[in-house]
């Protein structure tokens, strides 16, 4: 297989771009790294088409590795052809390549093994061959009853060979796989009850749907069920279908083993060829369904983590409970902490006035802007106080509810514990609470990013695989913003393109030891960090105020003499660069050609034009583009939600049959798939994403059951 002409038929990369992006991976460049420092050798293909390059690249090599070693193990049986050669060879996946594989793989000890062991296989031939016409298959069978190998009568050497028939039927690479295509075509995916027992799968206790139109949310449901043990799960199809397949394949008409070979068929298909394909087929289910449920975490993943900062403010963190009492963080504009305590406005105590008071008394003290309320138990009754206590302020003080997933598993962790070693557990959840509201992008790499609570059935999916998708989620966004030096912790170091978990601990110690970093240069003196590591990681590493103002651009250290090369040419001070906004230098390098300036730096335009941006407005956060979070100084309840009231809310979940919506009253609404537009999409994430700001329509509210159905259209 020419697997450079296969990747590009795949994606919409040339020839010459294909090549390089082959090369640069096998070279041991980061994704990142290729995607914005390599534009030229790749065409500017974005991170995500770079990843999933590479992840077609690692299994379409696998792939050609198990078909040499196939290969070989079967020219060592010595049963190699030109046609199995061929079948090999145009395997295009492994599954595919598994069932050509198939006849040749060592079994385990079957009835067909025993039937040959017993000199049987010579029958089977003859039968199963059908060139005979003058002679029936009892008469075959007569010269092999032998009652020392155990063949006591003709019908027991008819059932040998038939076991040998079965068997061999049973690995025809040719049958299973249109019996496979008739499957996802016209086969039927049925659950029933196992019990009789109410559950949450009660929708599916007598549930059926087309195998190749199931929807994969499904799948995941009803595998959770059956794992469960509330559902029994099977695949249904028409016999007489199936067995035509058998038929023509292996039945000679008029032959005179014909109903012999028919019974033998039926034998093969129901004893062994339906529950191998019927486990095949929804394994592939499966994992088509997680690897959509992988690919929808990674969308509500990024923006999540892309929101943008509440910069400079001083936020006051509540994480609401009952009995214990609601836990206080404030955190100044840097993420400091500078109270912490507890106040019990929620039941049973219910001391509101005594909370509202003191919560009053830290807004006048520490100069809170925002309160970040977390979204857990209790979180409703701490929402309702703290409106009511804010009123006062006319909308100078403000609150958000923050999505808390997580905050409790990061506030007991080693890395919680390392961070404020004298705070208890809650206080810890209270802090991560504030500072997820000033910047979540440096306070959610802390945690588990499967703990972040968003996308669906992230615990029915493989782990590992959940874990590299994610990884690098969070790898692209940290890199897409870049990060500071000498203020981030070892976790959003650790995601920096090129360097590792011990890597980031080593940079934190030895800014500890030296003090800050004044360079980028300064980095090659880390252990631990070699030249490859450094050429990866520098670009996305800032330092504000340091010796070379361009360390505080996204601009790679390997093109500094360009980008002072191309501030020469268009006559602006490079002394400026890094240091100050150079709003005109695009209208600038517009004006001279930017082809000339390209050619004259020795770079291509791609990163011509990246480092105009980065000169531009150097320190820049891209996250300050996007849509601001919400931020309240009212609520509304449940009750007063009528039919019709059009409301804000920001999205907070994408999953296949809709989006939820926060609007402010607690409980999230659903725009179901078929209410966010009047135009059809196959799926929600076409239109929206997590963060995003939408006016929605209330269309039903169910007190009883906490459901809001909202509507985006019109």
């Amino acid at each position: 297989m020419d697997i450079k002409a296969k990747l590009c038929a795949e994606f919409p990369v040339s020839p010459a771009h294909m090549e390089n992006i082959i090369k640069l991976i096998d070279d041991g460049n980061t994704i990142p790294f290729i995607a914005r420092y390599r534009k030229e050798q790749h065409g500017a293909c974005d991170d995500q088409v770079l990843r999933d390059i590479a992840d077609r690249l690692q299994y379409l090599r696998n792939l050609e590795k198990k078909k040499e070693d196939y290969a070989s193990s079967i020219e060592e049986q010595g049963k190699m052809t030109p046609d199995i050669a061929a079948s090999l060879e145009k395997a295009e996946t492994l599954a595919a390549l598994e069932d050509v594989y198939r006849p040749f793989k060592q079994k385990r000890r079957t009835r067909a093994t025993v039937a040959k062991e017993k000199g049987l296989e010579p029958l089977a031939v003859t039968l199963l061959t059908q060139l005979l016409t003058d002679s029936t298959p009892e008469k075959e069978a007569e010269p092999f009853v032998d009652a020392e190998k155990g063949v006591e009568t003709v019908e027991d050497a008819l059932k040998g060979a038939a076991d040998i028939i079965a068997e061999t039927m049973s690995d025809s690479p040719d049958v299973r796989k249109e019996l496979k295509a008739l499957i996802f075509s016209k086969g039927i995916i049925h659950s029933e009850a196992k019990t009789e027992e109410d559950s949450v799968y009660s929708g599916y206790y007598d549930y059926s749907e087309s195998v190749g139109k199931i929807p994969p949310h499904r799948i995941l449901a009803i595998n959770r069920g059956e794992k469960e043990n509330f559902l029994k799960v099977s695949i249904q199809i028409e016999d007489f279908a199936a067995m035509g397949i058998f038929y023509r394949t292996f039945v000679v008409k008029g032959s005179f083993s014909e109903q012999f070979i028919k019974e033998t068929a039926l034998d093969s298909y129901t004893r062994l060829v339906f529950p191998s394909v019927e486990r095949e087929i929804r394994n592939d289910l499966t994992e088509k369904a997680a690897e959509q449920a992988i690919k929808m975490f990674g969308q509500n993943l990024k923006p999540l983590l892309m929101q943008p900062p509440i910069k400079n403010k001083t936020v006051l963190a509540v994480d609401p409970a009952y009995r214990t009492g609601c836990k206080l963080a404030a955190v100044d504009g840097t993420g400091k902490v500078l109270y912490t305590g507890v106040i019990y406005p929620t039941p049973p105590q219910s001391k509101t006035a005594e909370s509202a008071s003191k919560v009053r008394a830290l807004i006048a003290k520490y100069g809170v802007e925002c309160i970040s309320i977390g979204n857990g138990t209790a979180s409703k009754e701490a929402e309702i106080f703290v409106a009511d206590t804010i009123k006062d302020y006319g909308g100078k003080v403000t609150y958000a509810v923050v999505n808390e997933a997580g905050a409790s598993v990061y506030s007991a962790s080693k890395l919680g514990a390392k961070e404020f070693p004298d705070f208890d557990v809650s206080v810890r959840s209270a802090v991560s609470i504030a500072r997820r509201l000033q910047d979540p992008l440096s306070e959610l790499v802390k945690i588990d990013p499967k703990s972040i609570g968003v996308g669906q059935y992230q615990h029915d999916v493989p782990e590992a695989r959940l874990n590299e998708s994610l990884r690098g989620v969070v790898e692209d966004c940290v890199n897409a913003v870049g990060v500071d030096l000498n203020t981030a912790s070892p976790s959003l170091l650790g995601y920096v393109a090129g360097i590792t978990s011990a890597v980031a601990s080593n940079i934190v110690a030895y800014r500890d030891e030296n003090g800050a970093f004044k360079s980028r240069a300064q980095l090659k003196k880390v252990k631990g960090l070699g030249p490859k590591a450094f050429e990866q990681c520098a670009g996305f590493l800032r330092i504000p105020g340091g010796k070379e103002p361009l360390d505080n651009t996204g601009v790679h250290p390997e093109s500094y003499a360009a980008a002072k090369k191309l501030l020469d040419e268009v006559g602006v001070d490079s002394e400026k660069a890094g240091r100050e906004n150079l709003s005109s230098l695009s209208e600038k390098v517009v004006t001279f050609g930017k082809t000339k300036l390209a050619d004259d730096c020795e770079i291509g335009i791609p990163t011509l034009d990246d480092i105009v941006t980065e000169l531009s407005k150097p320190g820049r956060d891209i996250r300050d583009a996007l849509p601001k979070p919400v931020l309240r100084s009212d609520l509304l309840s449940l009750d007063d939600l009528k039919e019709g009231m059009e409301l804000t809310g920001t999205v907070r979940n994408v999953i296949d049959f809709g989006v939820f919506v926060d609007i402010g009253v607690h409980q999230d609404g659903l725009v179901h798939i078929s209410q966010i537009t009047n135009r059809y999409i196959k799926h929600p994430s076409e239109v929206l994403k997590v963060g995003d700001t939408v006016k929605v329509r209330v269309l039903s509210v169910d007190t009883k059951k906490k459901r809001i159905s909202l509507t985006m259209k019109g």
